[in-house]
C-alpha cells in the first residue's frame, strides 16, 4: 500500500526538519514550490518537489489534487504561506489553521488593534503612510522610536530611531528607497519598549517554552544569542504565560504553533510581535535539547490529525549563539567548525555561507552567517561550552575596495573573530 502523502508549501529554515519528521512518521514528503533548486537539501534527500506559482491558490489546489491521491495533510515552515495553507485545508478538509486569522495576525497594524482591543499589554503605535504621517505619529509618540513595516518578518526594515535624524533616513529607505514592498507602503511608528526581551513558543493554546535572547548594538536588532528556558522567577513565568495565552485568544490562533515575542519593561511583559508560526532554526532544536519536545514532529501530527504530545521528557539548559560578521567584504574562509563541532556538550555547528560568498550585512536575520548550539544540564555549563566553541571559529573576510580605490583591493585579508 502506498504510503499517505504530506503537502508542504516552500520552505525555510526548518525546511529540512519538516522533510525528516514527515518521513519519520511514515509519510512522504511532497515539496510545492515556486523554485524549488533554492532548497539544497530537497535533492540531498531525494525528495519529490513540485514547480508551481505558491502564490497562486488555484494552481495549488490543482497541483495537490495532481500529485496525491491521499493527502494526509498540508503545511508550510514559512510565514508567508501559513494563510495560504490555512485556505488549502480548508478545501481538502484537512486540519489546519484559520487562514483569517492567520491574515489578521501577519498584518502587524491589524495584529495590534486586535491586542489592543483585547486588553494584551502592548507598545503605543501608529499607522504611517508617508513621511508626514511617521513625523507627526513619532510626535505624538515620543522619540526614540521604531519603524518597521506592516508587513514581513525576521527583523526586516526594523530600526530604532533615537533622533529626528535617523527618523528620515530610515523613513526615506522605508518609503523612497531599497524596501521592498508587495503591497501599498505601511509602517509603523512605535513605542520604544526597553528592557530584556523573551520569546514564548506554543503549541494550540498550550505554552511550551520561554527563551531569553540579546540582540547586538542599535539601531538593528540583530539577534546574537538566545537561551532556554529563560532565568525567571516563577512570576515572571506566570505572567509571562498569561499574556502569551491571552495574545492567541484575542488573534483567534487556537490551532498550531505561534511564537510570541516580548519585552519586560517597567509596565510589565509587552508584547512586540505575535508569529503565527514555529519559531526559525535552531529554536526547535533548543527546545528538543532542552525538554525532549519535537516540536516539528507534533506540528505535522496536528496537520494529519493525529494527537500531538507536548509532555518534556527532562530538563536542561540549551543555548545558541548567532555568527555575525563584522564588516561587509568577501567571505575568503572559514577554520575551526569541526573543532568546535568536537567540543563535548555542542549540538550543533551551521554556517549558511562558503568562501567566496560577498557579505553585505543588511542590519536584519540575513546577517547570521550560522550558529553554534549547545546544551547541559545547568546554564553556567552550557554557556562555558557556547563560548570554548565559538573561540574556535575563526574567518577572513577582505573588505570590499571603495569606488575608484584600486589601492584598497591589495590590502591583505583581515581575520575576525567573533564576539558578542
Amino acid at each position: 500500500m502506498p504510503r499517505r502523502a504530506v503537502i508542504l508549501i516552500e520552505g525555510a529554515s526548518n525546511g529540512l526538519g519538516y522533510v525528516q519528521a514527515a518521513q519519520h512518521l511514515d509519510l512522504d514528503p511532497i515539496v510545492l514550490s515556486a523554485d524549488p533548486a533554492r532548497y539544497d537539501y530537497l535533492a540531498a534527500e531525494g525528495i519529490e518537489a513540485i514547480r508551481v506559482d505558491t502564490d497562486n491558490l488555484e494552481a495549488l489546489i490543482r497541483e495537490c489534487s495532481r500529485v496525491a491521491a491521499d493527502i494526509a495533510g498540508i503545511t508550510t515552515s514559512y510565514e508567508p504561506f501559513c494563510a495560504t495553507v490555512g485556505k488549502l485545508c480548508r478545501h481538502f478538509g484537512l486540519p489546519g489553521p484559520n487562514p483569517t486569522s492567520i491574515e489578521q495576525c501577519c498584518d502587524k497594524f491589524t495584529q495590534r488593534q486586535l491586542l489592543a482591543k483585547a486588553g494584551v499589554p502592548i507598545p503605543a503605535y501608529r499607522l504611517a503612510a508617508n513621511t508626514t504621517d511617521v513625523e507627526s505619529s513619532a510626535a505624538e509618540i515620543g522619540l526614540p522610536v521604531i519603524l518597521k513595516p506592516a508587513t514581513g518578518s525576521g527583523s526586516v526594515g526594523v530600526r530604532l530611531c533615537r533622533n529626528i535624524d535617523e527618523l528620515a533616513e530610515h523613513t526615506t529607505y522605508l518609503l523612497r528607497e531599497k524596501h521592498i514592498w508587495r503591497s501599498s507602503p505601511r509602517v509603523l511608528v512605535e513605542e520604544f519598549a526597553q528592557g530584556p526581551y523573551y520569546c514564548a513558543y506554543t503549541m494550540g493554546n498550550e505554552a511550551i517554552a520561554i527563551s531569553a535572547a540579546d540582540s547586538g548594538p542599535p539601531p538593528h536588532f540583530v539577534f546574537r544569542e538566545c537561551t532556554l528556558p529563560a532565568p525567571l522567577t516563577g512570576d515572571e513565568h506566570e505572567r509571562i504565560v498569561e499574556v502569551s495565552l491571552e495574545s492567541l485568544r484575542a488573534l483567534g490562533l487556537g490551532w498550531g504553533p505561534a511564537t510570541i515575542e516580548l519585552r519586560w519593561t517597567k509596565r510589565g511583559p509587552l508584547v512586540i510581535e505575535v508569529n503565527p508560526r514555529l519559531a526559525g532554526a535552531p529554536d526547535p532544536q533548543l527546545i528538543q535539547l532542552a525538554y525532549g519536545v519535537d516540536l516539528i514532529t507534533e506540528h505535522i501530527k496536528l496537520a494529519i490529525g493525529q494527537e500531538c504530545n507536548l509532555r518534556r521528557k527532562y530538563s536542561r539548559t540549551a543555548a545558541e549563539r548567532f555568527l555575525v560578521a563584522d564588516r561587509d567584504g568577501t567571505l575568503d574562509w572559514i577554520d575551526g567548525v569541526r573543532r568546535a563541532a568536537a567540543v563535548e556538550g555542542v549540538a550543533a555547528v551551521k554556517f549558511h555561507v562558503k568562501p567566496n560568498t560577498p557579505i553585505v550585512r543588511k542590519g536584519d536575520y540575513r546577517d547570521w552567517m550560522g550558529y553554534v548550539v549547545a546544551c547541559s544540564p545547568s546554564r553556567a555549563q552550557t554557556q562555558t561550552i557556547l563560548e570554548r566553541a565559538v573561540d574556535l571559529i575563526t574567518w577572513s573576510i577582505t573588505p570590499l575596495p571603495a569606488l575608484g580605490d584600486q589601492a584598497q583591493s591589495a590590502e591583505p585579508c583581515i581575520r575576525t573573530r567573533q564576539t558578542l
